[in-house]
């Protein structure tokens, strides 16, 4: 079985086969285009893509490829070879040189190019040439190194470079992925062909190559080319001596020979080309380590174990500077006991201090296992709260709600939620610096402490096992106590970093009025949670079950015979093999079955097929969607979601666990859903009340485009109203299908959707899209000027802002990669509108809960999904509550459109609709 060089480690220093010794140089050189394309069909694009839609699978792929050969085969010298483009000296020679070749796909596009700027963040060399290959440029560097006495190793998935192999050079070829390469040396290569390296070229050129284009000789196989190779010993002596090849191969091979020379000619690889560097000149030099991570951070790369192990090889991580450890937080730690904590709390109460806890949060229930504080001066604290006595308990609680003591902490939400079971109420909360660094860079993916920390701080948050005691007590105990003090002070410590960068993008007010009042509310809701009828939510998974296995019956009626419909590939085989239907758009794994893919087929063909299985799939998600609502039901029969405030970059909220705006609103298995939330005990029903078309409202005001604000203004339908004016026709002739465009058009400019993504949308011609955008521009040119204003104003400043001064930073506005550049485009049209909106609701909640709170109503907010919000109604207050959110959130903003809200009242959710 061949050695794979993911197993064989450090083969410089072992002195492994093909090491000359360990002061003998090493280079290492990769064919870029070649495995950045192995990894593109190794990783899902789905699963690698940045918030501006960018796919990062490639690179995520071929960095972890790097990492792993880097440190496996420890070279002294490295670069990596690319393609320019499919117009070489090879295809001027043949014009059919790889013609036969797929189209890019468009998710690989420009992440060669992304993949560069990795390479030169490490300082590592990279070539392309004009009109020559990688495969040439390597050729080109492997010839120098073996003359300068260098030991070479060429990671390539082409074989073609197994002519390279010698004594001093091995290829590393991807068997497995990207994830296992096999060593070819001279002994392999004859072992796979029974040929020396120097003998391949004659034998790939008998052979054809269809990946290439190249014809082969028909009747004429790999077995009968090697033979001939070897009978003669070189394709120069096989055609000296055509006419001794016997049979009928003999002749086809005599009817071909001038296709063969060529292919003979194309196959072997240029030595010589001229390259800006020399393989002595490419010694590994230590990285950029901030470019590294700036590069990592903006492709969203944030997979701890891939940025170590590229950290790991850089040539330079010896004379980097250590990351700042916890052992080196000076702290004045104490673990306070029984007795203990209120002298402390009254030495240092009086101060700003950071707070972090150890506690859990499951189905509605919390507790509170270890709480620490810490000072600025160094003082710190960490105590079990089970064990405070009641002089304690008193002292941190009155210290914990009073608005006059500053606290710090890390997603105070979830503090206050636990906090809130023990009996605590939390005010007084100065700074949460999960928000703050949210609204520094709201399009981050990782918010966690130990991030945060290395980011703004430099100081690594060590797990408590690898604390060293301070406190010198030597018990594992007292290690978690050491590690958590040092967290409170990290909290501290980060508090006053993120004071200072807020006020740099005028987010100070955002989070002390905005954010963290809204943090103080979703951890009531939280709590609150809203009752669910289990015995309708159990009854409504059945009848997906059952809808689930009548799709599946049907499916094997249609075909004739059972098979497994979540098997993509039996799929495959019986929608493009049995039943031949269209095929769709080809992946690596065969050609796709998406959803998108079967609609597509339930349009082409009058097979049932593809109808069932999306209807198989509809019911099966919505079975799992109920099926998660029900174990999530709590003892106290509610469910408790938890909302997130710093997920989306647009600063919506949305939930998990479950997660509630995953519930259709507008089929009837989703308002069928919606019945299993209904009012608790001792309340009279569910009161809901929602934005009648926030987004358009608020592009309208933005705009200022008179005739748009008059459609909103006239109290007529709006999409019909709009209609009338860009079809040119009375609203009595406004049809139904003039509706539904403009109804996706004037949502789509709200959401950044091009003409393409419209046409897509509406299923229409991209020309006719794009007609139906220019027709509607002229009707509403304020509209029209607005988006191109907002687009140039954030290429200008390099973000987008909402009417509160939210930003969105959205660096590749200026981008030479036109997908990432248009993506960002995109996001400057809707940044501003969707921003503006979620700050719009986030004001209503806030009002709505403050003015019931003054009017001692004991009515309460439970949910905000989309632009909703549901209350649960005590009995005899529903006009004063409605009264209340009516002009709450209608006073939320003043616009130029002016907001309309909706309100209904019911025992569910669903009838509470409106």
């Amino acid at each position: 079985m061949a050695e794979t060089a993911s197993k064989k480690k450090s083969a410089a220093a072992s002195g492994s086969a093909g090491t000359a010794g360990a002061d003998r140089p090493r280079l290492l050189l990769m064919d870029g285009h070649s495995l950045a394309y192995r990894a593109f069909f190794a990783l899902p694009a789905e699963n690698f893509t940045t918030a501006t839609g960018q796919p990062t699978n490639a690179i995520y792929g071929f960095a972890s490829m790097l990492a792993n050969t880097l440190r496996d085969e420890a070279p002294t010298h490295f670069a990596v070879a690319f393609d320019v483009s499919r117009k070489t000296w090879r295809s001027e020679e043949f014009t059919e040189y790889k013609a036969n070749r797929s189209k890019t796909p468009d998710e690989f596009k420009g992440q060669v190019e992304l993949i560069g700027e990795l390479l030169d963040a490490m300082n590592a060399q990279r070539f392309a040439v004009d009109g020559f290959e990688a495969d040439d440029v390597i050729a080109t560097l492997v010839t120098q190194a073996e003359a300068a006495g260098f030991e070479v190793l060429i990671v390539t998935g082409d074989r073609d470079s197994f002519q390279l192999v010698s004594e001093n050079v091995t290829v590393l070829y991807p068997t497995k992925g990207v994830s296992e390469l096999t060593r070819y040396t001279p002994e392999k290569v004859e072992e796979k062909y029974g040929l020396t390296p120097a003998q391949y070229p004659d034998f790939a050129a008998l052979r054809g190559d269809p990946s290439d284009n190249l014809p082969g000789i028909p009747g004429v196989g790999e077995k009968t080319a090697a033979k001939w190779i070897n009978q003669f010993g070189s394709f120069a002596e096989l055609v000296e001596r055509a006419d001794e090849v016997k049979g009928k191969a003999g002749q086809n091979f005599r009817d071909h020979l001038d296709a063969v020379k060529l292919n003979r000619r194309l196959t072997e690889m240029v030595r010589d080309v001229e390259l800006p560097k020399a393989a002595t000149d490419l010694e590994r030099r230590p990285y950029d380590r901030t470019a590294v991570a700036l590069v990592l951070d903006t492709l969203e790369i944030r997979n701890p174990s891939l940025r170590e192990r590229l950290l790991a090889v850089d040539p330079g991580a010896a004379e980097a500077e250590p990351a700042v450890v916890t052992e080196d937080v000076e702290l004045d730690a104490t673990v306070v006991g029984a007795g203990e904590l209120a002298p402390w709390l009254d030495e240092h109460g009086s101060a700003v201090l950071g707070v972090a806890t150890v506690d859990t949060w499951q189905l509605g229930v919390g507790t509170v296992t270890e709480v620490a504080l810490a000072a600025a001066a160094g003082a710190a604290c960490w105590f079990d709260p089970s064990t405070l006595d009641e002089a304690d308990e008193n002292a941190f609680a009155r210290w914990i709600c009073d608005p006059h003591r500053p606290k710090v902490m890390h997603n105070a939400k979830g503090l206050m939620r636990v906090f809130g079971e023990h009996g605590w109420e939390v005010a007084g909360v100065s700074m949460d610096t999960a928000l703050a660094a949210y609204l520094v860079k709201p399009g981050r993916r990782s918010f966690a402490l130990d991030t945060l920390s290395m980011e703004y701080l430099g100081r690594e948050l060590v797990p408590a096992s690898a604390a060293d005691g301070q406190l010198a007590f030597g018990s594992d105990d007292e290690a978690e106590a050491q590690a958590l003090m040092v967290q409170a002070r990290t909290v501290l410590d980060l508090g006053t970093a993120f004071g200072e960068r807020l006020p740099e993008v005028r987010a100070t007010e955002l989070l002390k009025d905005i954010e963290l009042p809204t943090s103080a509310l979703l951890a009531r809701l939280e709590r609150h949670g809203i009752a669910a009828d289990r015995a309708h939510l159990e009854s409504m998974e059945q009848m997906f079950a059952g809808a689930v296995q009548q799709a599946v019956k049907e499916a094997h009626d249609a075909v004739g015979h059972e098979f497994n419909l979540g098997s993509p590939k039996q799929l495959q085989e019986v929608l493009f093999g049995e039943l031949a239907l269209p095929r769709t758009k080809k992946t690596k794994t065969g050609f796709t079955t998406d959803a998108d893919a079967l609609a597509w087929l339930a349009t082409q063909t009058d097979h049932e097929l593809p109808v069932i299985m999306l209807r198989h799939r509809e019911q099966a998600k919505l079975r799992v969607t109920v099926e998660g609502l029900i174990k999530s039901i709590a003892e106290d029969g509610r469910i408790h979601t938890t909302f997130n405030q710093t997920v989306a970059a647009t600063g919506r909220l949305s939930s998990t666990e479950p997660n509630l705006q995953n519930i259709p609103v507008r089929t009837d298995e989703g308002r069928a859903i919606r019945r299993g939330f209904v009012v608790g005990e001792g309340y009279e029903s569910l009161m809901t009340a929602d934005y009648s078309q926030i987004e358009l409202r608020v592009m309208a005001h933005l705009s200022q485009d008179e005739g748009l604000i008059e459609a909103f203004t006239s109290g007529e339908d709006l999409h019909t109203t709009v209609a009338s004016s860009v079809f040119g026709v009375e609203r009595s002739a406004v049809d139904a299908e003039m509706r539904r465009k403009i109804k996706a058009m004037s949502y789509g400019l709200a959401y950044g959707l091009s003409a393409f993504g419209l046409s897509q949308q509406l299923n229409i011609d991209a020309g006719e899209a794009r007609a139906l955008m220019d027709t509607y521009f002229e009707r509403f040119g304020g509209v029209r000027d607005y988006l191109r204003h907002a687009v140039d104003e954030a290429r200008a400043t390099g973000y987008t802002e909402t009417m509160l001064g939210r930003r969105r930073y959205l660096p590749d506005l200026n981008s030479d990669n036109r997908q990432r550049r248009e993506m960002a485009e995109r996001m400057a049209l809707n940044a501003p509108i969707q921003g503006t909106a979620a700050d719009i609701v986030k004001i209503a909640m806030l009002g709505v809960d403050r003015a019931l709170t003054e009017a001692k109503l004991s009515s309460r907010m439970l949910l905000q999904v989309h632009d909703e919000i549901v209350l649960e109604i005590f009995p005899g207050e529903r006009e004063a509550v409605e009264k209340i959110v009516r002009r709450e959130m209608a006073g939320a903003a003043k616009l130029g459109a002016p907001l309309d809200v909706s309100v209904g009242v019911g025992r569910d959710w669903e009838s509470a609709a409106h």
